[in-house]
């Protein structure tokens, strides 16, 4: 990692299992969002199918807000995005540089193998279906990256 710090968070995952059963839904049914514990303020996740907190493939939802930006972090295993709405700028390396981005519109996909340092931008309210080998892990590449614990009424 180049001396860079990294933190791994995966700990909260048990709250993707929990808050949504555990089981995944199609995407014609309605989804529950929620807020995830190991993303910055702002986004909401929703489990497509799979459980992220097993082995095996899973896909989530993941709704963005315009701006909305996740910093440099690797995962253990492949992500793959295809974008539904919306537009996402994604660049790779250990600094989140807009400048060096790329854009997937919708329609587009794209797939960060594991272990690669990697960010994101959101263009627009965006949403896309993330798919990962479970269980899920994030690894900030650094530890102030990392979102700290939410707790009511400050937190979500």
């Amino acid at each position: 990692m180049s001396g860079a710090v990294g933190v791994l968070v995966a700990g909260s995952v048990w709250f993707l299992a929990s808050a949504c059963g555990g089981a995944g839904v199609s995407p014609t049914d309605s989804v529950h969002w929620i807020v995830p514990p190991v993303l910055p303020p702002g986004a909401l996740i929703a489990v497509l199918s799979g459980d992220p907190t097993r082995p095996g493939p899973f896909t989530l939802l993941v709704s963005m807000p315009n701006g909305y930006r996740i910093p440099p972090h690797s995962h253990p295993s492949y992500e793959h995005v295809e974008v539904r709405e919306g537009a996402l700028l994604v660049g790779a390396g250990d600094r989140l540089d807009p400048k060096m981005t790329q854009t997937l519109a919708t329609g587009d996909s794209g797939t960060a193998p594991a272990g690669m340092h990697h960010f994101s931008i959101a263009k627009g309210r965006t949403v896309v279906a993330a798919t990962f080998m479970g269980p899920y892990t994030i690894t900030y590449v650094r530890a102030e990256d990392a979102p700290k614990p939410r707790s009511f009424p400050f937190g979500y």
